[in-house]
């Protein structure tokens, strides 16, 4: 009797439920439906596609690549110290992650323009960052790597630091206690930070539109070719939709599965 009453809870909790998951997945069931197979095979040749597919995956190399050579050191920091003014530190990390992605843009613009706070010394040295490749790839990094600091931080954190000092009593240096055995013990949530980061740097609209500019070859990504082909040619703008979808339900799933497998060997 018990089970059967615990049974018909769970029921009433589904139906409940149901409106929102059916609300969640209706949109994403719909663009599927909306594009044809052949058509998308097709599109996948598309100019615009191809120049935005191949700025988007290089650009967010760099920008991941550039997340995980200073994301760590300082990640591995906050990990281990604790001091006065971390909790702010900590706080303005998370900012990038909340803010508005116009507000990211034209905070990118101000200090990074032409007359911004850095912009102007660099202008004067002949060095322009606005409108540019490299300005997708500040933009991506300004957004997307607090995910990967993030997830190192509590990486780092949840390695036990009693085997580092054996190793570190057995006579192993600094740098080979954090390679050998901090880095690989953290690997599965380092793996998925950074993961993340790719995955969000590759669907940044926002502060790239008003850092970068949306220039067809150079600096449009996927999302801003998905942007403009909304108002030219829908099928392009499906087609990258499309492949933006895969991604990420792909990146999703593979992060999942790391975590679900940390917490199966914990």
């Amino acid at each position: 009797m018990h089970m059967t009453q615990r049974r018909r809870t769970a029921s009433w909790y589904l139906v409940l439920g149901l409106p929102l998951l059916l609300f969640l997945i209706l949109p994403l069931l719909a663009l599927l439906l909306r594009i044809e197979p052949a058509a998308f095979v097709d599109h996948l040749a598309n100019r615009q596609v191809v120049q935005a597919l191949r700025l988007s995956l290089w650009t967010t190399a760099i920008s991941t690549l550039c997340t995980l050579l200073f994301g760590t050191p300082l990640a591995y920091w906050l990990a281990r110290h604790r001091f006065r003014g971390r909790q702010l530190i900590d706080t303005l990390l998370d900012l990038p992650m909340v803010l508005p992605p116009a507000v990211a843009g034209i905070a990118l613009l101000v200090a990074f323009g032409r007359r911004g706070l850095v912009g102007a010394y660099l202008n004067e040295l002949g060095i322009t960052l606005a409108f540019t490749q490299t300005a997708v790839v500040l933009a991506q990094l300004f957004v997307a790597a607090p995910f990967y600091v993030k997830a190192a931080i509590a990486g780092f954190g949840a390695v036990d630091q009693d085997l580092e000092q054996a190793a570190a009593l057995d006579g192993a240096s600094g740098w080979g206690i954090f390679r050998y055995i901090t880095v690989p013990l953290a690997w599965p949530t380092l793996f998925g930070g950074a993961v993340m980061t790719w995955a969000r740097a590759l669907g940044e609209f926002g502060a790239t539109i008003i850092f970068a500019g949306n220039f067809p070859g150079r600096t449009q990504t996927m999302p801003l070719a998905i942007y403009i082909g909304f108002e030219l040619d829908l099928n392009v703008a499906l087609t990258l939709a499309v492949i933006l979808l895969a991604i990420s339900f792909f990146v999703l799933f593979v992060v999942k599965g790391l975590l679900h497998q940390r917490v199966s060997v914990a």
